[in-house]
């Protein structure tokens, strides 16, 4: 499957974005999907996860009740929103996704084994 990540942008602190993510075929849906950041002379860095189904979503301690995962496997897409954001959430952002029907979804980038191009997210203080 593969990954498109869009909906990056610059925004002052306090702003929202969404970000989405399009999958280019309907079996995405059987896939655990994720996103994660990587900033400048940092590793690449879990920020939320769901399941194939959309029943259970995970987040960094970093970001949780400021952004919220969801999907919509009837158009193959994945969405990030992302509220109050602060200078230290900009990043390129990637949107990833493994094959899985579990409950839960991994947090370690190395289980991922497809990814979509980043999109840049800048927040302005």
């Amino acid at each position: 499957v593969q990954l498109q990540a869009s909906g990056g942008g610059l925004v002052q602190a306090g702003g929202s974005l969404r970000l989405s993510c399009a999958a280019s075929r309907r079996t995405a849906s059987s896939y655990a999907m994720g996103w994660f950041r990587q900033a400048p002379g940092k590793e690449r860095e879990f920020v939320a996860a769901i399941t194939w189904n959309g029943d259970k979503s995970y987040y960094a301690d970093s970001v949780k009740g400021r952004f919220t995962i969801s999907r919509d496997n009837a158009k193959n897409t994945m969405y990030l929103q992302m509220n109050s954001l602060k200078p230290e959430d900009t990043a390129l952002y990637y949107c990833a996704a493994y094959r899985s029907y579990s409950g839960y979804v991994n947090r370690d980038p190395n289980v991922y084994d497809h990814w979509g191009r980043g999109t840049q997210v800048t927040v302005s203080s």
